[in-house]
């Protein structure tokens, strides 16, 4: 994969120098006439020879399950690219050698995503499409500021993994393994992620790792998200270890003879399943009576030191440990989803993948599940081309075209591909039409109510369908649209007056206007002034009109506040800002710095907690039930109601039904 890239820069640098008036070229230094190209080290004028690719293959086979070393990328490395060669259950995984993880670590599976480690960017890829083949891969640019070690999850057969990157100078480098282990040889199961140097966490975690939760040898592999499930017993010690403190006050010599150190129980134990740990508690008592006195009748020199005892080592319940779905196999119509569910128990404070029987005793949650991201639509033709719109000339003609869905159903056409809409109008000819004028009758009202006035009608030219008329079209001859009448004399007629228009009412945008309007009698010269009952008779002329002087430019229009997203301790409320001309269309040209705010805090008040008598726990273990995530079914709901109840109220979304 690198050569294919060291090529097509090549070939890159090749064509711009080349592609230069009257044959001078530009080299990589920019210099006009130079040759200089840059070499695969990415050095202009290089000879090849200031670095080194470092490649491979790990194919070793894998037995057991968990983390297993890959590969060690050394610091000042770059081009690095780790390829699974093909798509398998496995996971690749990556860790700085400071015991920080930076993918996949502490068996806690991360997105595809960008992640920044070792003074670098990786990228992390796994393509989840059904119909692909491809690996998972990791890929930087580099150069890394530290050492980097490449783990693989191994879940099942070792589909190979290809290792690639490039370390500038000439000494040759070779991929590093752990110094105590072949290739491929697990990590102890997991990566260690707390600081300790390689070696101790190699020596601490494989000595964990051989103690089986019935003491025999594991078939699991550890976690660091292990969870205990400590139960609190009344009058119980404390679980840490007890101090061995020389007293304060001075010890009495004569008294010493007549007391000494006994134990006289043990601490709490540490867990209450899965193995814990608990100490013994010494106390200083009479030699006679065992009766406990102060520490400073004893001799505090000869104390015993409590030493660490294992208890309750059975193991915890198993549980499902259920991973996120996969994306739907198909973008539209009935797909697939996938995840992972693993039986998951919890022992030596580390939680352990275990074989799926210690698991039957609870349903297994499914690990397919149909899906249906949108419905698959296609476009339909549903009626023949209709007649043309017009006997002659030009027209159009239709048809009908609907979105219909996988199921038959009609839907929006945004359903469908719009690109691939059939056409559902079209021009039809029809042929030359002839044309001629087109006259309607008279008008009967004349146009003044009184004294000369005059009637019209309608003249037009337009096309004739009737074929026996000549084509040279209507000729310049037209029809006289109006003609005289006389409704006789004007005297004493009563009509409603308006004035001119008013001042409108704002400078910009919209508003009004306004008019006086008077009821009047018209003589022969002159007007009287009426009562408006006078003229109620006749439809009175509108006093008031919407007026437009010029745009006021660019507002801003928001919305109403929307409801707070929570009821108590503080919640949000959101709203829409707009900035819209005066045509309320989207403009850019309000002012930033009057824009009204989108977002506001709400409800910043406590909560008042609601408190059912009937919620209870009816079993001592509740917590397991909690910890194991069973509370998304209705009977441990219901069982263990009042634990459940409280986790949810701390993680919103928690509970479900199943």
């Amino acid at each position: 994969m690198f050569v294919s890239y060291l090529i097509l820069t090549l070939l890159h640098v090749q064509t711009a120098v080349l592609a230069r008036p009257g044959g001078e070229s530009i080299g990589c230094d920019d210099y006009l006439g130079s040759d200089k190209v840059v070499d695969k080290c990415g050095v202009c004028g290089g000879d090849n020879t200031g670095c080194q690719v470092v490649s491979g293959v790990f194919k070793h086979a894998l037995t057991s399950l968990g983390y297993h070393r890959v590969v060690e990328i050394p610091q000042g490395a770059t081009k690095i690219n780790i390829t699974e060669m093909y798509k398998s259950n496995n996971y690749l995984a990556l860790r700085s050698r400071s015991g920080r993880s930076i993918i996949n670590g502490n068996w806690a599976i991360d997105r595809p995503g960008k992640y920044e480690g070792g003074g670098t960017m990786f990228t992390y890829k796994r393509p989840n499409e059904i119909s692909s083949t491809a690996g998972e891969s990791f890929l930087a640019e580099g150069p890394t500021n530290e050492i980097l070690d490449v783990y693989m999850i191994h879940q099942q057969p070792n589909p190979g993994v290809h290792y690639e990157y490039v370390i500038m100078g000439t000494n040759a480098i070779s991929p590093q393994v752990p110094p105590h282990r072949r290739p491929g040889e697990p990590f102890n199961g997991q990566l260690v992620t707390d600081g300790r140097s390689q070696e101790e966490g190699e020596e601490k975690e494989g000595t964990e790792e051989k103690e089986d939760l019935r003491g025999g040898a594991p078939e699991v592999f550890p976690s660091g998200s292990a969870q205990a499930f400590p139960v609190r017993h009344p009058h119980a010690f404390s679980p840490h270890r007890p101090d061995n403190l020389v007293p304060a006050a001075p010890q009495p010599p004569r008294r010493s003879r007549d007391h000494n150190w006994k134990q006289l129980g043990t601490t709490e134990c540490s867990t209450s399943c899965g193995k814990g740990s608990q100490f013994p508690v010494f106390r200083c008592v009479h030699r006679s009576t065992h009766e406990e006195v102060p520490e400073s009748y004893c001799d505090s020199s000869m104390k015993p030191t409590p030493e660490e005892e294992p208890c309750n080592i059975f193991p915890c319940p198993a549980f499902w440990d259920i991973g996120e779905w996969s994306e739907c196999s198909k973008t539209c119509g009935l797909g697939m989803q996938h995840r992972q569910v693993l039986c998951r128990q919890v022992y030596a404070n580390r939680s352990l993948t275990v074989q799926p029987y210690r698991c039957q005793h609870l349903e297994k949650p499914e690990t397919t599940s149909t899906c249906q991201l949108k419905i698959c639509s296609e476009w339909q033709i549903r009626t023949d081309w209709t007649s043309c719109s017009v006997p002659c000339g030009v027209g159009q003609r239709t048809r009908d075209v609907k979105c219909v869905s996988n199921i038959g159903d009609v839907v929006d056409d945004e359903e469908c591909n719009m690109k691939l809409r059939p056409n559902d109008i079209e021009n039809c000819d029809m042929g030359p039409c002839a044309k001629s004028w087109f006259l309607t009758e008279w008008g009967e009202r004349c146009s003044a109510e009184c004294g000369a006035g005059v009637r019209t009608r309608s003249v037009v030219c337009m096309t004739n369908h009737v074929s026996s008329l000549p084509l040279e079209g209507c000729g310049n001859n037209r029809p006289a649209e109006a003609t005289p009448c006389d409704n006789g004399p004007c005297t004493g007629k009563v009509e409603w007056f308006a004035g001119s228009w008013g001042q409108c009412s704002i400078e910009c945008g919209s508003g009004t206007q306004q008019r006086e309007v008077i009821c009047v009698r018209k003589n022969a010269d002159t007007f009287e002034v009426l009562d408006p009952y006078e003229c109620s008779f006749l439809e009175r002329p509108r006093s008031q009109q919407s007026c437009h002087l010029k745009p006021c430019g660019a507002k801003w229009f928001n919305t109403e506040w929307s409801m707070c997203s929570k009821s108590c301790q503080g919640g949000f409320r959101v709203r829409e800002v707009r900035c819209l001309s005066d045509d309320m269309t989207l403009s850019n040209l309000c002012d930033p710095q009057l824009k009204p705010e989108e977002k506001e805090s709400c409800n910043p008040q406590d909560c008042v907690p609601e408190v059912d008598e009937n919620c209870k726990d009816r079993y001592y273990n509740c917590n397991v039930v909690v910890q194991a995530r069973l509370c998304v079914y209705n009977y441990y709901k219901t069982a263990c109601c009042a634990s459940c109840t409280r986790v949810a109220s701390r993680q919103p979304g928690f509970l479900g039904s199943r």
